[in-house]
């Protein structure tokens, strides 16, 4: 979202309008964008509306996989809004919207479980996932100084050019490592949670479909984030070197 956020900002203050970013834009960066999101709305519906046969919640399939995992300082919560799920790692919080918090579909409980799945890698000690938490700080102060860059790019002549595009390149840089670092982590948690799904007869194995569907079509949100973003970074980069 931040990549093509900057990215269509950076377009409109005609520093960076050419033939090779308008290519990069129309047929690369919105379409892959536009598609996963349609994706994972689209998979998800259709799950959420197929009732798992035992019945059990996604709060209560979140409990029975921590539980399992020896889990047992971290508190289950819930939120307003779509597909708001996640876990939260400072505060040791599994926060679930109210769809999948109550529900109890292939969706809700696949959601669920993919949390757990996070719980699971911080009690575990998932390198990965201690990355990803050691670089939100740096994440949070860049994406900051992303508007600040695009208003640069809009008042300045020729946009970005010298120390302003180097901040720029900087910034797409450790948004890029960060949206790296969260492809692992992702696939990791959607591995530990179909396998604690079956495992724990939360489901049956045939009703393991919708929620590998589900969660995959999830994934497909952090790389197309991930392509974005380094697109628009090599394309900065070879725009430093012009």
């Amino acid at each position: 979202m931040i990549a093509s956020t900057f990215f269509a900002a950076s377009l409109l203050s005609g520093g960076f309008l050419s033939p090779t970013v308008l290519l990069i834009l129309v047929f690369v960066m919105i379409p892959v964008s536009l598609w996963a999101q349609f994706r994972v709305s689209s998979t998800y519906n259709k799950n959420a509306a197929i009732p798992s046969r035992g019945g059990i919640t996604g709060k209560e399939a979140a409990e029975a996989v921590m539980n399992r995992a020896g889990i047992t300082d971290v508190t289950i919560e819930i939120t307003d809004g779509h597909l708001t799920d996640h876990y939260d790692p400072i505060n040791k919080q599994l926060v679930l919207s109210a769809e999948n918090y109550n529900g109890t579909s292939l969706a809700a409980l696949g959601v669920a479980a993919h949390e757990a799945g996070h719980a699971i890698q911080h009690k575990v000690g998932y390198s990965m996932l201690h990355l990803r938490m050691a670089l939100v700080p740096a994440t949070n102060f860049v994406s900051r100084a992303v508007p600040i860059l695009m208003l640069a790019g809009f008042f300045l002549a020729r946009g970005l050019t010298g120390m302003f595009l180097d901040i720029a390149i900087i910034c797409y840089a450790v948004i890029t490592l960060f949206q790296l670092v969260t492809l692992p982590v992702e696939f990791d948690a959607s591995r530990r949670a179909k396998v604690q799904l079956v495992e724990l007869g939360i489901l049956d194995r045939d009703e393991m479909g919708g929620v590998e569907e589900t969660l995959d079509a999830a994934a497909l949100t952090y790389v197309a984030a991930f392509v974005s973003s380094l697109l628009y970074l090599l394309y900065l980069i070879s725009a430093r070197r012009d």
